[in-house]
């Protein structure tokens, strides 16, 4: 569930990045190479689960799924707070910096 999770927010930071492709100001491609770093993480870990437990692997516990699921969440959550630190050093428009010289 961790996977689908984080590749489905890839796959969205991705289209989201490449809207604004040519004037990536905001930092999306950042988010969308973590996310996809963290989609990576979680098939490594899919694929040695899978080989651990065989066919067990596709009948998890609703206790695992529930579990999953906010794992999955709190990457999401983990990697927008990562995103929004950056964007706010990197401060690309200037907004920061004008309304704390106020």
């Amino acid at each position: 569930m961790t996977l689908l999770i984080t590749v489905f927010a890839a796959c969205v930071a991705t289209i989201v990045w490449y809207k604004v492709a040519p004037d990536d100001r905001m930092g999306t491609g950042f988010l969308a190479l973590m996310y996809w770093g963290a989609s990576l993480m979680w098939l490594c870990d899919a694929i040695f689960e899978y080989k651990e437990l065989g066919a067990a692997f596709f009948t998890p516990a609703v206790d695992d799924m529930i579990n999953d699921i906010f794992l999955g969440f709190s990457v999401i959550a983990l990697g927008l707070i990562i995103w929004l630190v950056r964007l706010m050093v990197k401060d690309p428009e200037g907004k920061l910096k004008q309304n704390l010289s106020k």
